[in-house]
């Protein structure tokens, strides 16, 4: 495509600080799932995780470094690489890891301080200064990384009343709520999310997951009642009931994603799940594989199919294109980004190609 054709664009996120390009800005073959990258601006230092504004005018990014910043882009010009609306906004917490959209705010998970920042959005979709720090407090029997609160992942549940936010550290996924309902019964996101509110997340309750788990990610089914959560310290991924209207998280079972008998350290990264429920993928780091588990009817139910190699190596992220044909592995260590067609039937990735990407570390999709 034409770097001054609209078209369907993905948004490569990177570590600087071993050699990324910071955050690039690629093509999208709709047919082939092929990425050919347009632009890249490395204005912000190790933009490890990035998430678009509701109409993709304006791109977000952590920058994951011990001082913790986020910093807000403009991509409304197709034909220009992202450009910075400001400088990058301290979070007043250590090495943001992962960000989202919700109630008017930027929220930042700080892995290194074990905090979550709100920072304002402001018309035009700068960021002001945060809002709130909220702190969690706690460890797990994991000496060596449990030692204290590791904030990991927020993500808004999908009523729009709710964030949860993922600690590796306390082996919990703490909940906080958004505000009050609107008439129809949930808050607006999309709304939400490009309006300034002044009222922070507020605390809500703990979820605790099993000791030593190590919860890393989440992502929810998409009728919205069942949770998946990737577990970093033992490779397995947690089924968990969310009741949206008590803001209830409860854990029903685990599913192993590796193989019985895998013997290689493994830290799964990122847990996906198909826009129907039939499927759930999860990036194995280590085991350098993509699990497919299949989901029942129910969502309750999930049983591992095959795993994938990942075609490289430290898959830190995985991604679903909006169409739900391929998938995206974001290898951190060998340095691409490989999409994969999806069996429509198993659910089963078959590599398709792969893009030079060093220290890739996440892929959106506009």
């Amino acid at each position: 495509m034409s770097t001054t054709g609209r078209g369907q664009r993905a948004y490569i996120g990177s570590f600087t600080s071993e050699g990324g390009a910071g955050i690039a800005v690629a093509s999208v073959d709709a047919e082939t799932g092929a990425l050919s990258v347009l632009h890249t601006t490395d204005a912000v230092p190790n933009p490890s995780y990035l998430a678009l504004a509701p109409g993709g005018q304006v791109l977000y990014a952590v920058s994951e470094t011990d001082d913790g910043a986020a910093a807000a882009l403009s991509v409304a010009d197709p034909a220009r690489p992202p450009a910075p609306l400001g400088p990058p906004v301290p979070v007043r917490g250590a090495v943001p890891t992962h960000l989202a959209l919700a109630a008017g705010c930027l929220l930042t998970a700080n892995y290194g301080s074990g905090s979550v920042t709100a920072l304002p959005v402001r018309d035009g979709g700068a960021l002001a200064e945060p809002s709130a720090v909220l702190r969690h407090e706690g460890g797990g029997p994991v000496t060596d990384r449990q030692e204290g609160p590791h904030a990991h992942a927020v993500v808004p549940d999908p009523s729009g009343r709710w964030v949860l936010a993922v600690d590796l550290g306390t082996d919990s996924v703490w909940v906080y709520a958004l505000g009050e309902p609107d008439a129809r019964g949930g808050q607006d996101v999309r709304r939400a999310a490009v309006r300034t509110v002044d009222a922070p997340p507020r605390a809500h309750r703990e979820a605790r997951l099993r000791p030593g788990s190590g919860p890393r990610h989440l992502a929810f089914h998409p009728r919205g009642h069942r949770a998946y959560v990737v577990n970093e310290l033992d490779s397995t991924v947690t089924v968990c009931r969310w009741d949206a209207a008590s803001g209830t998280l409860d854990a029903l079972g685990e599913v192993r994603v590796v193989p019985d008998g895998t013997d290689v350290p493994n830290f799964p990264s990122e847990v996906v799940v198909s826009a129907d429920g039939r499927f759930v993928w999860v990036a194995n780091r280590g085991h350098d594989s993509v699990a497919t588990l299949a989901l029942d009817a129910s969502g309750d139910t999930m049983t591992l199919v095959a795993t994938t190699p990942c075609g490289g190596r430290w898959p830190r992220d995985l991604t679903l294109a909006p169409s739900g044909r391929h998938l995206y592995a974001a290898n951190q260590r060998s340095g691409e980004v490989t999409w994969f067609d999806i069996d429509p039937t198993t659910g089963v990735p078959t590599p398709g190609g792969s893009l030079a990407a060093p220290a890739a570390s996440c892929v959106i999709f506009a």
